[in-house]
């Protein structure tokens, strides 16, 4: 028996097996499971929550949206509360701005500590149709300070912008006094949360797939580098991971 998992998103479509022995054939059994440290599990959940993050990103956002940093004037302290309520004020005008185009505006933000104390904020925002462009848009509802745009890209299945939105509080920042607080990211409610497909099968086994490798669906190629397979050895499963891309990279109109 195994068990297959796919996520479909706009670019992309995720496979992910899960199964007992080395095929999954009747009669192979797992691998001894061995217990896991705390470290183990933090480490884990790490993985967890990018992941999570990672397949949110893509069914929401599209190639050449845009990653923003707000700043405030050099030399400015403020404390998180301030900058929770300045960034509500931020979002409502954004909102009503997308609004007025017949458009809504989708947002993963995360506040974070600068090297030198002072904070500044990073938002994933959707963009949307604007005479002016979306950037001056977002400039003009940021009346705090001063703002740096990077459009994304979905090499790598935005695994590097999920781990900067996920990551742990670097030690040197952890003594300040709002660093337990800007752990959280916030996230818009309108953001799709995609869940997989989820198929049992009890006869069927694995070899065809480990021996041949996976083959494309129409429209798409297996990003090779994404293949990956082994056995867990905290659960005693057996995995089998790949991705598949889409050839002609569909981008927001």
């Amino acid at each position: 028996m195994f068990n297959q998992y796919r996520w479909d998103f706009i670019n992309s479509i995720e496979h992910e097996y899960k199964y007992a022995g080395n095929y999954g054939a009747k009669g192979e059994k797992r691998a001894k499971r061995q217990k896991s440290t705390p470290e183990q599990v933090a480490k884990q959940n790490q993985i967890n929550k990018e992941n999570r993050i990672r397949r949110i990103i893509k069914a929401n956002f599209y190639p050449s949206d845009l990653w923003v940093t707000l700043k405030y004037p050099k030399g400015t302290r403020k404390p998180y509360e301030e900058v929770r309520k300045d960034m509500d004020r931020f979002l409502k005008k954004l909102r009503y701005r997308y609004k007025k185009l017949d458009d809504d505006l989708k947002f993963i933000y995360r506040i974070e500590i600068g090297k030198r104390g002072g904070i500044h904020t990073h938002i994933l925002v959707n963009r949307t149709h604007c005479s002016k462009g979306t950037d001056t848009l977002i400039t003009e509802c940021w009346t705090e300070g001063f703002t740096h745009f990077t459009p994304i890209r979905e090499a790598g299945g935005y695994a590097d912008l999920a781990s900067y939105i996920a990551k742990p509080v670097p030690e040197e920042q952890q003594d300040h006094e709002d660093a337990e607080k800007t752990k959280s990211y916030h996230c818009s409610r309108n953001l799709i949360r995609p869940k997989p497909e989820r198929k049992t099968y009890f006869r069927r086994t694995m070899r065809k797939l480990l021996e041949e490798g996976p083959q494309p669906t129409p429209g798409f190629y297996i990003v090779k580098e994404s293949i990956v397979s082994g056995t867990n050895k905290y659960t005693g499963m057996s995995y089998f991971y790949y991705t598949e891309q889409r050839i002609k990279e569909v981008r927001r109109e």
